[in-house]
């Protein structure tokens, strides 16, 4: 009967778009993550991304210069195999949802990478 509080998740964090588990929904991982600045045009083949945001705005660019601006409260799920570029011009608090195979940067790997194993860290 575990219980989390989402806002000491938040205060837990100390780097910006290393998200971390904090919880498992059937074959869904539920995440958190401070974000802040741009993380890096990438996809994921075979699965959508939820984006919520609980503090501060997102926005999520797409390829052919389209975007999704979010506030504290708004939902957004990123389809499959859809470019995307997450940012964060000021610190903000994103909730995700995403199928325990979606990797972090999808197609893409760089510095800011985090590992199922890294996320998965101190839940």
């Amino acid at each position: 009967m575990n219980v989390t509080r989402i806002d000491d998740a938040f205060r837990s964090l100390e780097d910006f778009w290393s998200p971390r588990v904090v919880a498992r929904v059937n074959d869904q991982y539920v995440k958190v993550a401070k974000a802040k600045g741009s993380l890096a045009w990438h996809k994921h083949d075979d699965e959508d991304e939820l984006f919520h945001v609980i503090k501060g705005r997102l926005r999520i660019e797409y390829e052919g210069g389209k975007c999704v601006d979010l506030g504290p409260g708004d939902l957004h799920v990123v389809p499959r195999n859809t470019l995307h570029n997450p940012i964060a011009d000021d610190e903000c608090w994103i909730l995700l949802v995403e199928t325990v195979t979606t990797k972090h940067t999808g197609d893409v790997v760089m510095e800011k990478t985090k590992s199922i194993e890294e996320q998965l860290r101190e839940r």
